[in-house]
């Protein structure tokens, strides 16, 4: 369902948008048919990335497990 917020589109205007929409969803359908949809909140690049490196030193080794 799509509701207009603001404006008052004319009903070609409303007619481009729902296209556009209707393109974007059929082309990731068509994209991935047999992936599962990952959310970018579960990649493990994003896990990995947030990651510190722990430096030398004496106190090194507490960082070198739990994440920052």
């Amino acid at each position: 369902m799509i509701k207009v917020v603001r404006g008052n589109p004319t009903p070609e205007e409303l007619a481009a948008a729902l296209a556009v929409v209707q393109a974007r969803a059929a082309a990731s359908a068509a994209a991935a048919p047999d992936a599962p949809a990952r959310s970018e909140w579960s990649s493990p690049a994003r896990l990995a990335a947030a990651r510190r490196v722990p430096h030398p030193g004496p106190r090194a080794w507490r960082t070198a497990y739990w994440p920052a």
